[in-house]
């Protein structure tokens, strides 16, 4: 049953993503906004939710292991191993306004939180944490990127004006796909996480490898998913506004939200894991910039990364 409820888990997460692009990129035509704008909002805040969840309630019991390692290890995972794979099925387009705006606000997330994270360092305490403070902080640097995203959006609208929106385009059912896509991928990548997790426990794995092989590679599901779908249906907008979105979320929204919540203790090794997702966000910076696209090679190369990173956290756990 548990095998039987696995390939049910991947299906739903297959279908739905189908159905996710399909809508969210109607909903971009009909709202007469950049598909990018879509991928940065509703499909990120979409497929960030998982990570949203195992964070936030790690956080109410207590784990700041968790919450911290689920939003670093989901965010290396999406700009290596996502981006990677994406790439590699079909070259990923990158527009300008990305290159010069979203990476780097991505970036400048990444060093604010590693900045944020180490009181021992640049205050002198006893213990680093993420203090509710911390947290405001984060969720300070959300409100001022969601602005940015309605700016855009406003400016799009007033362009697009005139232009005609397709008459087989339709509110109501798009608005249907896109919630039934979100709930589809949801539900299915619950059912790959927990039955995944009991099939590995039984062949042996222990509790640490699991959580940060399966339980990370689970909650970035949905990413994946969504990426290599909207990717295969040349919507490289989407696929690309998804993860640089998805890892603005997780670390502003998720993180944010989080602390606010239950302040977290940083464990020290974490240290290493977000300067190194520091590292590689300037690494798919660079890339971006050469003709403007994420080709193969580039895939290979961040694929090879997240497998070298895989191996080391195993070996460091």
């Amino acid at each position: 049953m548990t095998y039987i409820l696995l390939i049910i888990g991947f299906a739903l997460l297959i279908k739905g993503a189908d159905l996710f692009v399909n809508g969210s990129s109607n909903i971009a035509k009909l709202l007469r906004v950049p598909t990018i704008l879509i991928g940065l909002t509703i499909v990120a805040f979409g497929t960030s939710s998982p990570e949203a969840t195992v964070s936030i309630i790690a956080a109410l019991e207590g784990n700041a292991d968790v919450a911290l390692g689920n939003v670093v290890g989901s965010n290396i995972l999406n700009i290596t191993l996502i981006v990677g794979v994406t790439a590699f099925l079909y070259p990923l387009r990158v527009e300008s306004e990305t290159i010069r705006k979203e990476i780097p606000f991505t970036l400048l997330s990444s060093v604010a939180l590693l900045i944020l994270m180490s009181d021992i360092a640049l205050q002198g305490s006893s213990s680093n944490l993420l203090t509710r403070s911390d947290g405001f902080i984060l969720l300070l640097f959300l409100s001022i990127f969601m602005y940015y995203l309605i700016e855009i959006g406003l400016k799009s609208r007033k362009e697009k004006a005139d232009e005609p929106v397709p008459e087989d385009i339709r509110w109501g059912k798009n608005i249907l796909i896109t919630i039934l896509g979100l709930a589809a991928i949801i539900f299915g990548g619950d059912l790959v996480v927990d039955n995944g997790t009991e099939i590995a426990y039984s062949l042996g794995m222990s509790e640490t490898l699991v959580g940060l092989t399966i339980i990370a590679i689970g909650t970035s599901l949905p990413e994946l998913v969504t990426s290599i779908s909207a990717a295969l249906k040349k919507e490289s907008e989407i696929a690309l506004g998804n993860i640089v979105g998805s890892n603005i979320l997780n670390i502003l929204f998720v993180l944010g939200g989080s602390a606010t919540i239950s302040p977290l203790a940083t464990n020290n090794k974490m240290f290493i894991d977000v300067i190194l997702m520091i590292v590689l966000t300037i690494i798919l910076l660079v890339f971006s910039r050469t003709s403007f696209r994420i080709g193969k090679r580039e895939g290979f190369v961040l694929v090879a990364a997240y497998i070298i990173y895989l191996v080391y956290i195993i070996l460091r756990n």
